[in-house]
This record gives C-alpha cells, structure tokens and sequence, in this order.
C-alpha cells in the first residue's frame, strides 16, 4: 500500500447546519459572538494589483475551456456518477475518468450511516473507549472512570495520519487527535450546571491525541497492542520551544522558567511530516479558559488581548476552571498563552516530550501541512480558524535531513524536531485585478471567467536558534509577535479570510490548496465586503483556493478551484466544470490527496440537505472541477481526517448524532454499534476486494 505523503438540522439564521451543542463545546459558539477582528487593514477589494505574465496568460485561455464545457463531462450522469458516454458525428467523445475517480458517486442523504460507493467495503477501526494500551478495561459507558479514558481511545477524532512500520508488512502507526468532548453526550445523566470532579477527570483525559499500531486484515484494519501504543492527554507535559518561550507572557507559579505547559486541548487537524513525526493545530483553545460568575474585569490591555482571541472571563461551557487553577483566568491568567500552537509528536518513541512550536505563531491553527522545497528548505502552511483571520507560511532557515528508518538516524531527527523553530513567518496579502463593481457579493464570476489574482507573504518574525528571534512589524516585540500572532497581523495588512481551514500541497504539482469553510458574517454592517477571493455575502457554503506559490518566496497566484454550494445556485463554481454533473459539495474543511493528483475534501457543517461527507476533486485537464462523493457519514456527524492511499480510505467520524434536541439519554444516533448502542466517534476504513481506490 502505498500512502501519499505530504432534513434533521437546525438552520441558525442561515448558518451552516452545525447543532448549537456542537458550536458550544467545540468552538464556544464562535459564530454566534461578535467577530473577534476588529482591525480595519483594508480588505482586498480595495485594492487593485497587476497580474503576472503567467496570470494574465491564464485568464486569456478561459474561454477556450468554456468552449469544450458542455461535451467534458459525458462520462458522467446527473448524480456524479459513472455512465457510459453517447457519441455521435456531432459530440465529441467524452474524456475518461479520472483515475482515482472512477466509482459512482454517493448521493446526498441523512441516513444515520456511512454510505460507500457499490463494489467497496467498510469496517469500523477503533471507537471511543476502545482499549489502546495494555490493561485497558473494555468500555462501558455506564462505567466510565478517568483511570480507565487514559488508558483507551479518546472522544471525538478529528485528524488521523497512517504511517508504515518498516520491515513489518501490513503494520501501520494510526496516529489521531482529539478535539474536543461534548459531556452530555459521554456521560448518563450529566448535568451541565454541576458538573462532577471524575467527569471534568475523564474530559482531561479524552483530549489529545492516541498513537495505536494497527494490522491491515482482509476485513481492513485492527488495533493491536504494540510497542508504539500511545495516549496524549490534557495533562501530559510539553516543551514549549522558539521565541514565546520563557517570555513573560508563558510563566505561571507552577512554571516560573515558561517552558512546560500541561497538556494540549482542541487539536483539529494536522499533518505528517517527512521526517516521520506528527503536526497537530491547538485550534478552539479559549473556550477551556475562564473565571467565575462576577469576576471583575481585567485591565483593558489584558481585555483587548483576551477578546481578539475569543476569551470570556465568564463560566466556561465544561466549568474546568471550578477544578483545576490553570483554566481559571483569574487564579492563572497566563496559562491561555501556553495554548494555541502547532504541536509536535515523534510517535516512534513512546517516551518523547511532545513539543509546542511557538515560531508558527499563537492562533486557532486548524492544523499545519509541510511541503520541502527542492533544497531541502521546510515550508510549513497554517490556517487561523475564525471567520475574517488569516492565511499564514513559515520558511524554515535550515534544511530536511535524512532521518533513516522510523528516526534511526538521531542526529537527523533532532534536526528535523526543531526545524520548525528557526526560520520566518509570514500572513497572506491578496490582491486582484478584477474591476470592484464585478465582486458584488452575488457570487457570481467576473468577465474574466473566474475569481483569481495575486498575493504577497509578509514577513511577521524571524526565529534563530535557542529562541532567539526578531520582530518583523514595528512596534510589536518578537515575543508579543509570537504569543499575540494575530494583532501582528493585523498590524501587518493581512486579507481577511471565510475561514481558513486545511491547507495542504499537492505532492505532483506543488500548489498549495486552502479549504475556507464559511462566513455568514462577510458583507454585514461593520465587517469586510466581498472580495475576488470570498466573493459571496452570507457565505454559508464556503470555497477552496488554489495557490501557486514561491514557496521559498514571497509571491503568489490564486485562483478559486471552488465555489461551493448547491449546483444548481448561480453563485456556485465548480472549476469551470459543467455544474450539472457534479457532487454538490458545502463546508469544505479537511484536505488530501491521493497518489493520482486528485484533492479529496471532507465537509463540516454541510449548509445542504444532507450529511457530512468526503469528495474527491479533479485538477487538471478537461476534468478540472468535477467532484463526486465517495461517501457520507452518519446523521449529525463531520467527516474528519482523510487519508487516502491507492488501496485504503479512513476517515474519522466525529460527533455522530450531536443533535440540539438529544443527548446520551435520549439518543438520536446509534452508529456504529446499532440496536441500543452508544453513539461514538471512530475511525472508518474503506476499501474495494481485489482493486485499488477508483480505478
């Protein structure tokens, strides 16, 4: 197997469909806040900049692709599916399938399972409460205990990377995260008001992240209790590393040195990187901070800085601040600047500190991809997850070494490990020739045939070695730069973005792929006007960019591959692609991509009718736009952390039946187990007897 590297919701107000009990524990109801930029850089729609040579070359040939529109997409029915193509003298024969694209498209439902394509099959590989280290009790949901949840599979998995086990065939690390829990939905009659001191135990312990080796079966993969086996909780030390560390900002009484944090919380996505270890993004991490009910107000600098990052000195949602100092803001007001960075894990050694790099910035990073240019320099891409934030790049100042088998070679691997401590940092700044009057936030595409432009990386902070570093925006310090990233940014005249999520590099071609889930907030009084690159007012559906970049530089070119939405919608783009043969798609969040150059996306908060799900999305040539579902997850559920191999798919289903109305006690899904099962996060795997993925 060969892996690739590198109608049952509720509509808030024309939001997408995520539940509000989703929305509280995962983000603290993010988008029901006022947004957390207040900054007036200008947004790009103000701006109007030449495009490239290349660029210009680009738009020109648009209207050759329109031409042949109509007749590329015979090979598919209505649905997305595969059909025979009809020719005659006067229509042209219909390209081919995509390979890695041939199987016939799930459609859209709300059936409270994961539907595949026909001809492939599917296996649950672990779930919440699943044993992961030896002498784990099976689980009981009835039975929960903190001492048992460290021991076992974590709740609610959000990415999930599959690393080979050189020398042993068919072995596999699964390495996954875990964002974040939703109490009522763990535990039998909770009460959210009073919340007891083993349940707040067993929250610290579903969070962070769970290394377990697995065995690829005929009937797809099993967990085995091997040697790598691993659990990452809400208490496990860190070594906070680059510029914030040791800072002011970072000690605490239990930390006077600002070098050991306790724990990770809210990792969504993140990354695998060459050397072999795990990226992991510290994303909603303010909601775990607060203070008690009346507690006063803090200073306006201390007020400015915990606003900008959504912080509310206020009960939080879990109440862990009634348990333990360090999520009280009051009692430890600097614990919240230990949270917020990129993670990183050496799964090949259990007995490794996981580190936090605080060089990649403080800001809800969605995760963090790597791609090596080709002398070796380390470009690491980032996302900040809230609704007008930023786009942000680190060039390493060191190169890639070899690190050998499972990081044999030490020296190489403790070069790998602090690479992403020394270099720069750089926020996106977009820009587009496309005439004002033509972005009318309709959606709908400009003269040139498509929404696409320019843009300039802005250098933020320049890291060396043992944390010392420079301040690239005046006035603000390196370490303020590190800890307090986005009023940087802001400083710096970064393009307000709906949402950036994953980013990832296609491994074939190098361009660089940003899922931006959604605004709903964009074009309201108050906040930034659509732009080229977030075309749409109310934008529920979200879109994906498509970068060309100098990934050593500081220049780019973009263009959106998708607009996503209802098809059918005259504000939707699907690449040029004839709309009607494709897969409708919404909530763009996690990001891959297979062996043949195809981008998989997996949705969260689908604004359709229909659940969550994982599409795959061609690039290049006549098919460049056409997306076809590979498959859905159950009702309630996000599809999380694909991983795509030319044999095997897994995906991770996280929250499934997470319903306003419902809780553990009153249940509106039983997957995977059904009959009077508990609803659990798990892994999925997919694959097809006898053949490879799409082919």
């Amino acid at each position: 197997m060969a892996l690739v590297p590198l109608n049952l919701f509720v509509n808030h107000d024309g939001r997408s469909k995520r539940q509000r009990v989703t929305c509280r524990y995962k983000c603290a109801d993010a988008c029901f806040h006022p947004v957390p930029n207040t900054s007036d850089n200008a947004y790009f729609g103000d701006i109007v900049a030449e495009l490239s040579r290349r660029r210009a070359l680009k738009a020109a040939g648009v209207a050759v692709l329109a031409v042949g529109a109509g007749s590329a997409l015979a090979a598919c029915s209505t649905d997305g599916s595969d059909s025979a193509a009809t020719s005659s003298s006067s229509t042209p024969a219909a390209p081919p399938m995509p390979p890695g694209m041939n199987f016939a498209a799930v459609a859209p439902n709300s059936e409270d399972a994961v539907l595949i394509p026909e001809g492939y099959r599917q296996s649950v590989v672990i779930s919440w409460g699943d044993p992961v280290l030896p002498g784990a009790p099976a689980f009981d949901v009835t039975k929960q205990t903190a001492a048992a949840q460290r021991q076992q599979f974590g709740f609610n998995n959000d990415f999930a990377g599959l690393l080979p086990i050189e020398g042993t065939p068919n072995r596999f690390l699964l390495v996954t995260n875990h964002e974040y829990t939703t109490e009522q939905f763990m535990h039998p009659g909770y009460d959210a008001a009073n919340p007891t001191r083993e349940q707040f135990e067993i929250g610290i312990a579903a969070h962070g992240l769970s290394v377990v080796e697995v065995e690829r079966t005929p009937n797809g993969l099993r967990p085995v209790m091997g040697r790598y086996n691993r659990r990452i909780t809400a208490d496990t030390p860190f070594t906070l590393i680059g510029p914030a560390a040791g800072s002011d900002a970072v000690t605490t009484a239990a930390d006077p040195a600002g070098r050991t944090v306790l724990g990770t919380v809210n990792n969504c996505s993140g990354g695998v990187t060459p050397w072999g270890t795990i990226l992991s993004g510290e994303e909603n991490f303010n909601s775990y901070f607060g203070a008690p009910e009346g507690a006063p107000a803090p200073t306006p600098v201390v007020a400015d800085r915990l606003k900008r990052y959504g912080v509310k000195v206020q009960p939080t949602e879990r109440k862990w601040e009634n348990f333990d100092p360090r999520f009280d803001l009051l009692k430890t007001p600097n614990e919240v600047n230990r949270f917020g960075y990129v993670i990183e894990l050496n799964p090949w050694d259990p007995a490794s500190t996981p580190v936090k790099h605080t060089a990649l910035g403080r800001f809800k990073h969605e995760s963090a991809n790597v791609y090596v240019a080709d002398d070796g320099t380390v470009v690491a891409y980032t996302g900040d997850d809230e609704r007008f934030d930023y786009m942000y790049k680190f060039v390493s100042s060191r190169k890639v070494q070899d690190p050998g088998r499972a990081g044999e070679n030490r020296a190489a691997m403790a070069n790998n490990m602090s690479i992403l401590d020394e270099g720069t940092l750089y926020v996106a700044k977009l820009s587009s020739d496309i005439p004002a009057g033509e972005i009318d936030g309709s959606g709908e595409l400009p003269s040139t045939g498509s929404f696409a432009g320019t843009g300039t990386w802005i250098p933020l902070l320049r890291s060396g070695p043992d944390g010392q570093a420079e301040s690239l925006v005046p006035g603000i310090s390196a370490q303020d730069v590190a800890v307090y990233t986005r009023f940087a940014a802001d400083k710096a005249g970064a393009t307000k973005m709906d949402r950036p999520e994953d980013f990832e590099a296609n491994p074939k071609t190098g361009k660089v792929y940003v899922a931006l889930t959604n605004n709903d907030e964009r074009g309201v009084p108050g906040e930034a006007g659509p732009d080229a690159a977030n075309p749409r007012k109310d934008n529920k559906n979200g879109q994906v960019l498509e970068i060309t970049d100098d990934h050593r530089g500081t220049t780019f070119t973009w263009d959106l591959l998708l607009v996503c939405g209802d098809p059918e919608a005259a504000d939707t783009y699907y690449g040029g692609f004839d709309k009607t043969k494709v897969s409708p798609i919404s909530c763009p969040d996690n990001l891959a991509f297979d062996g043949h150059g195809n981008l998989w996306i997996s949705t969260d908060g689908n604004a359709l009718d229909s659940n969550d799900g994982l599409f795959a999305v061609a690039l290049e040539g006549p098919n460049r736009g056409l997306t076809k579902q590979f498959l859905t997850v159950p009702i309630g559920a996000e599809t999380c952390g694909p991983v795509i191999t030319d044999d095997l798919v897994t995906v991770c289903v996280q929250h499934p039946g997470e319903n306003d109305d419902n809780s553990i006690d009153d249940p509106l899904s039983r997957w995977p187990e059904g009959g009077n099962g508990t609803a659990r996060p798990s892994v999925v795997a997919v694959w097809r007897d006898g053949g490879n993925i799409g082919v």
